[in-house]
């Protein structure tokens, strides 16, 4: 896989200064930093066009990882070339040959356990330097077992599962043997993602949709939800049905 990314780093925020309005009457003016959206536009084959609303960081990252979260690849051999315009605003892609995305498959389930787990929700409760900043970002952390692989901020809890998944597919980590730690709320796609990318165990900070705990258990994802330093809530796990 060729990656031409000529996108220089933008900074993820800017300062801008607003009007304090509180509750007893105390109104005074005050500057802090505001997060920086970045819009890209995609094209795959000149075909199929993705649009997307982000942070400035990690472009091939997510590029990548929404293509297999959404089905289209399934390894980085798939993929011929990537190109990357320098103001980042386009990017082409070139893949062996463009399908409509298959069926989502079921999950190898793979052991998991729950100080892993609570490692990555001790490292979000630390805190993210952007969210630290602004309160205006998720987070998603990869993992092996215990070890950290990678972690990432951006507007959308999407985004940032997509970074991950792409940050794996470019360095040839097997996600077979990964789970992943979000800090949104579980929606169904939100899961349908981890399936997708062959992740055995997700878990998240915030709570599960129905549809979310139904497919995972339906395609034997280990779901774990309001993951936090002192407990998690365990939803779907193949060994056990």
């Amino acid at each position: 896989m060729e990656i031409q990314n000529h996108f220089s780093q933008r900074p993820l925020t800017c300062s801008l200064k607003h009007r304090f309005i509180g509750r007893q009457g105390d109104i005074y003016e005050k500057e802090e930093p505001v997060l920086c959206e970045h819009s890209m536009h995609v094209l795959v084959n000149d075909l199929l066009r993705m649009d997307f609303v982000c942070l400035p960081q990690f472009l091939p990252e997510l590029i990548l990882g929404h293509l297999v979260t959404e089905g289209y690849i399934h390894q980085a051999n798939e993929v011929e070339s990537l190109y990357i315009s320098s103001d980042g605003s386009d990017a082409a892609v070139k893949i062996k040959k463009l399908n409509s995305p298959d069926p989502m498959p079921d999950v190898i389930p793979a052991p998991w356990k729950a100080e892993w787990v609570f490692a990555l929700a001790d490292r979000f409760s630390r805190g993210m330097p952007v969210h630290e900043q602004t309160c205006a970002t998720h987070s998603c952390f990869l993992a092996r077992k215990n070890e950290l692989l990678f972690q990432c901020e951006d507007i959308g809890r999407h985004n940032a599962i997509d970074k991950s998944i792409g940050f794996a597919l470019i360095h040839n980590i097997d996600l077979q043997k990964c789970l992943l730690y979000s800090s949104g709320r579980m929606p169904a796609d939100m899961a349908a993602k981890a399936i997708r990318a062959g992740i055995p165990v997700m878990a998240s900070k915030g709570a599960p949709t129905a549809s979310a705990v139904e497919l995972a258990r339906k395609h034997k994802l280990t779901l774990l939800c309001a993951a936090r330093k002192d407990r998690m809530k365990l939803y779907a796990e193949p060994t056990q049905e």
